[in-house]
């Protein structure tokens, strides 16, 4: 199939690039404003913390390429905003001339990032902006140029459940909508209540055991206790990112192709390295930070039998699309933790788009309307 051979030899002409911070207010409001950041994957739980993206647009020929990075840390956008320095980004290229150009400029050239991880989310706002804009040049879709369909895409609500958590949120969305389906964080403080009324809704999709986070607000540390309290509660649900030790390992055997793995996935290579192959992955686009890994990721996953749904980085604008361009493409029928922004927001509103998404009637470029 060679995936990225298909649009690595795409022509790409760059005139200039533009840059737009935004940010997200707690009840939506897609602005320049004071907003929530979290360092979680979705709504924060406090007002203390401020999630901010870049939008990156790339012109060329009349035409534009956006990409977001979804670098956590403000600082790390204000650094670049403020830069006296431009990014050279201008000439003629490929897809894959252009990556390897990026190889060679410094996507941080006032201070290093506060984290490692933010290389990765600059790298993919550029590249996808590339493709992005490769594709409305030669006048294509990404559907069109893989040789594959737009399908309708399968959406789960992924929430925390606050601190201390109760089953409140969950009530609130499924009075709203009861056919919704959630992705959940998993907390120490989950008690044996709360555990069955989750069960009793039999909406539970994948639980986030948030075991390989290190060092963020939302790390969960090992604990068996509650590990075997929800395998026999949720038979049939994905478990995403355990603590694997001597002492929980042994409540897995029989059971490895419900797990599934998030954090540590950023290429191939780091698919190789789990301990046993597995039967399910998130993907998260921007964790890949080149095109070329991340096609070559979902190809790795779609030659060996292992199943995809997506996952986001509490996107503000395109970036949101380009996950569910991919969505619709490769794992439309997954349990995609990819909801639109408004699930996001601190309280549950209804009228709210509803699973699965319909794909765009006139997609251009990377974009999924």
């Amino acid at each position: 199939m060679q995936l990225y051979d298909r649009v690595k030899d795409l022509p790409l002409d760059i005139d200039s690039y533009e840059l737009t911070h935004h940010e997200q207010n707690c009840t939506g409001d897609f602005a320049r404003a004071s907003v929530v950041l979290s360092i979680q994957d979705h709504a924060p739980d406090t007002p203390e913390f401020r999630r901010p993206c870049t939008q990156i647009a790339l012109r060329g020929q009349e035409s534009i390429g956006y990409g977001e990075d979804v670098t956590y840390d403000k600082v790390d956008h204000q650094a670049l905003l403020e830069s006296s320095s431009e990014l050279p980004l201008a000439g003629k290229y490929t897809i894959a001339s252009f990556s390897a150009a990026l190889d060679r400029i410094d996507l941080f050239p006032n201070r290093e990032p506060e984290r490692e991880a933010s290389r990765y989310y600059r790298r993919w706002a550029l590249e996808s902006a590339a493709l992005d804009l490769a594709l409305k040049q030669a006048r294509m879709d990404l559907a069109t140029v893989l040789d594959r369909e737009y399908d309708p895409v399968r959406f789960v609500v992924s929430n925390r459940l606050g601190n201390p958590p109760t089953f409140d949120r969950v009530a609130t969305w499924l009075e709203l909508n009861p056919n919704l389906e959630f992705k959940l964080d998993i907390d120490s403080g989950w008690t044996g209540t709360l555990i069955g009324q989750l069960a009793e809704i039999d909406a539970v999709q994948v639980l986030d055991f948030k075991g390989r986070y290190k060092g963020t607000m939302v790390d969960q540390p090992s604990n068996a206790d509650l590990y075997r309290r929800l395998i026999e509660n949720f038979p049939d649900v994905l478990i995403e990112d355990p603590v694997l030790t001597d002492e929980t390992q042994a409540l897995f055997e029989g059971i490895e192709h419900r797990i599934t793995w998030d954090a540590p996935i950023t290429g191939v290579r780091s698919i190789e390295q789990l301990p046993f192959e597995p039967d399910w992955l998130n993907i998260k686009p921007s964790r890949f930070g080149t095109l070329e890994s991340l096609f070559n990721s979902i190809e790795y996953c779609l030659n060996h039998d292992i199943q995809m749904y997506g996952g986001g980085q509490t996107e503000l604008g395109v970036g949101r699309q380009h996950i569910h361009a991919l969505a619709s493409l490769f794992y439309p029928s997954s349990p995609n933790d990819i909801a639109p922004r408004p699930y996001n927001h601190p309280e549950p509103t209804s009228g709210l788009p509803t699973s699965p998404l319909s794909p765009p009637a006139d997609p251009r470029g990377f974009e999924w309307h």
